[in-house]
């Protein structure tokens, strides 16, 4: 068993604990860097998926893990940043700068829708912002000229640095841009919670009261965090969208909104790791799935995916609200502490405020 004693604010900030947590996560990137030669091009297409999933993924949980607020409308902001993506490399800038571009204009719009969304609360900001999203099907046709309507757009070629990013000549390529994408995205996730502003959104997610009582700006709070949340969404749409190389108005229809929510929570809310648990879930699970069905010798039955999936996602509500990485919490803090680790450890507590129950 490892003891932090922490004697300084600095320790308690500090990106990694200590040296066992550093060469662990050393040990897991090096392996994600020689993951092409370790498995075929399905397969690598398939970890290609599950890390665009878990950028778009870590841009919900910054809104619904860590400040409590939640959307089901960011489906929405994916397609924003994939058509920008597209439209601003059409101009002739290059994709880098496009992506990222296309990423902060996403945020900054996030933001200002967020400014009257976020006076609602609770069920009332979910319902904003699934309407959100059953209006962007609607603007992507209206706006056929940028869009290409219901026909849809066929995804660019893609150059960083003369050298071409292909999803068939070279599907490595694509991997290793997602995979630098969402060390790009983990890495700003992660150091703002080490920064006051993560801190505030922990505040405001326990309680508006006592964050707004602490001296916390709740209004900026929850727009910073809608605006982060946005940015980070909008690029992992953009990965979505060029990789399946065309895309039009059903490709971000509210269900992937939907999708993305329930990933999370499957996963695990609040948690960075949740993002990619989740996303392995949801990559994996409809070639499981399709696995299964032809070893039994069973047809396609119509709507499998979806229901195999809400039933999971009902039984770790059930069973298990912290997701799959609370639940290995909870294996590896049983395991250090054994033999005196306590049922009750892990019991949920009530973080609001009674004033708060109605909101």
């Amino acid at each position: 068993m490892r003891f932090h004693f922490k004697t300084s604010y600095d320790q308690d900030i500090r990106l990694f604990p200590d040296w066992w947590n550093f060469s662990l996560y050393a040990l897991l990137l090096v392996l994600l860097l020689v993951m092409p030669w370790l498995i075929d091009d399905f397969y690598l297409g398939e970890m290609t998926n599950v890390l665009i999933w878990a950028v778009a993924g870590l841009g919900l949980m910054i809104l619904t893990g860590q400040t409590g607020l939640v959307s089901l409308g960011h489906s929405a902001f994916m397609a924003l940043g994939c058509y920008l993506t597209v439209n601003f490399m059409d101009t002739g800038m290059p994709f880098l700068l496009a992506f990222v571009l296309a990423g902060v204009v996403t945020g900054v719009v996030g933001a200002i829708v967020a400014i009257p969304a976020l006076k609602l609360h609770g069920v009332y900001l979910s319902i904003f912002t699934l309407a959100l999203a059953i209006l962007a099907d609607d603007i992507i046709v209206i706006l056929d000229h940028w869009t290409g309507g219901v026909n849809g757009i066929y995804a660019p070629e893609i150059w960083i640095f003369g050298f071409e990013i292909n999803r068939w000549a070279m599907p490595a390529s694509w991997y290793y841009l997602a995979l630098g994408t969402a060390l790009f995205v983990t890495l700003i996730y992660r150091n703002l919670l080490r920064a006051p502003l993560g801190r505030a959104f922990a505040a405001v997610r326990d309680s508006e009261i006592s964050a707004q009582a602490m001296g916390v700006d709740v209004a900026r709070t929850k727009t910073l965090a809608f605006g982060f949340s946005c940015a980070f969404a909008g690029m992992g749409g953009a990965l979505m969208g060029l990789f399946a190389g065309a895309f039009n108005n059903e490709t971000f229809n509210f269900l992937l909104a939907i999708q993305l929510l329930m990933m999370i929570i499957i996963g695990g809310l609040g948690f960075i790791h949740g993002a990619f648990l989740g996303a392995i879930v949801i990559a994996f699970l409809p070639q499981l799935l399709a696995i299964g069905t032809d070893t039994l010798g069973i047809n396609s039955v119509p709507g499998l995916e979806t229901g195999v999936f809400g039933m999971i996602l009902i039984a770790f509500i059930l069973f298990e609200p912290m997701g799959l990485y609370g639940r290995w919490l909870k294996i590896r803090t049983w395991l250090e502490l054994f033999p005196f680790a306590r049922r009750d450890m892990f019991r949920r507590q009530k973080t609001y405020l009674k004033t708060e129950r109605l909101r």
